[in-house]
């Protein structure tokens, strides 16, 4: 009986420890997590500070390295060589200081010389547990090159190196999809494929929880959405109500509307913390020109500033503008003014 009673408090234990384990991420998954979404966001100065982390967490140079290299797959040769570049930095300062960080699993080029797109379908075909076609039907069949290069070079040659796991790899997918906007259709693609890999839906809770803290809570709604986990509130206590009261010189008006309209849809199309960028005009003076701005934070604020989009209006129309003044507002009655939106929703 008392060896019955052991067993059965054994076997509850290790239930609990492995349910735990799926439950949460260890901290090399989170600093994974983080430098993905952060090298996907074109954070440099948030990524060096992670990367430090990253490496006292235990992850390896070439982990990290890996890391870095496959992301240029999902958000571009520019920000993976940025954040490969930032990562070097890394390493010069901390070996420096006489850091001794572990090297971890030789990198080794692809050696692959029977079909490469045959081993890239292979390997989709255990990523995901379903039959992959060739070509893959819609882009695939319209775009042949696409799908070549996607099996060949993304998971032939990339996915070939045992650096990471498949399951490192898609947390470092999900996270990078996560973090940017208008790419939802890829995301849920590599839920269910981080999944097959055996990534949990509280991990995945979990790794919305980063992209708030690292990234914004907009971004983060994106996938707890998918995974059906409660929406997070996007305007923050700091919220940034602010009109710009700006008068435009006569003969540079028309362009100046154009430009102005440009910036405006794109900030607010792309970027999750630009809730509001709605430009006016006066009907009895049309050069005086209104923009009420809602941020929904300081830091989203900051990081609209730093946009391509934002930089090319400021300076494309620094000759335009004859006076500019910055209005600062605050609410009278908070929640009357998040119903209009949701009224407009």
């Amino acid at each position: 009986m008392c060896t019955l009673f052991h067993l059965i408090i054994g076997g509850a234990r290790i239930n609990a420890q492995t349910k735990t384990s799926i439950d949460r991420l260890n901290p090399g998954q989170q600093q994974l997590v983080i430098i993905s979404a952060l090298t996907a966001t074109g954070d440099l100065a948030n990524l060096k500070i992670q990367l430090h982390t990253a490496l006292d967490a235990g992850l390896s140079i070439n982990e990290v390295k890996e890391v870095l290299v496959q992301l240029y797959a999902y958000c571009g040769f520019p920000r993976s060589l940025n954040a490969i570049s930032t990562f070097m930095n890394v390493l010069e300062e901390r070996k420096a200081k006489g850091i001794d960080d572990k090297q971890g699993k030789k990198i080794i080029m692809s050696n692959i010389t029977t079909d490469k797109y045959e081993k890239g379908r292979k390997t989709l075909e255990k990523l995901t547990g379903t039959p992959q076609v060739k070509p893959a039907p819609g882009f695939g069949e319209f775009a042949p090159r696409i799908d070549a290069f996607l099996k060949e070079h993304l998971f032939a040659d990339i996915f070939d190196s045992d650096v990471l796991t498949y399951q490192q790899r898609e947390f470092a997918t999900i996270s990078a999809l996560a973090a940017m906007a208008g790419v939802e259709g890829q995301l849920q693609s590599h839920i269910k494929i981080g999944m097959h890999t055996g990534i949990s839906k509280d991990q995945l809770a979990k790794v919305a929880e980063l992209i708030e803290k690292h990234v914004n809570s907009a971004q983060a709604n994106v996938l707890n959405k998918m995974i059906n986990k409660p929406i997070l509130p996007i305007i923050a206590p700091d919220m940034m109500v602010r009109i710009s009261e700006i008068e435009i010189v006569p003969e540079y008006l028309e362009e100046y509307k154009s430009i102005l309209k440009e910036e405006s849809a794109e900030s607010v199309k792309i970027e999750p913390g630009v809730i509001s960028l709605f430009a006016m005009y006066q009907k009895e003076n049309p050069l005086q020109v209104r923009i009420v701005e809602i941020y929904a934070n300081k830091e989203a604020y900051q990081s609209h500033l730093k946009t391509p989009h934002f930089q090319h209006y400021k300076t494309s129309t620094l000759k335009m503008v004859k006076s500019l003044k910055l209005v600062d507002m605050t609410d009278v009655d908070r929640q009357t003014m998040l119903d209009i939106f949701r009224k407009l929703d």
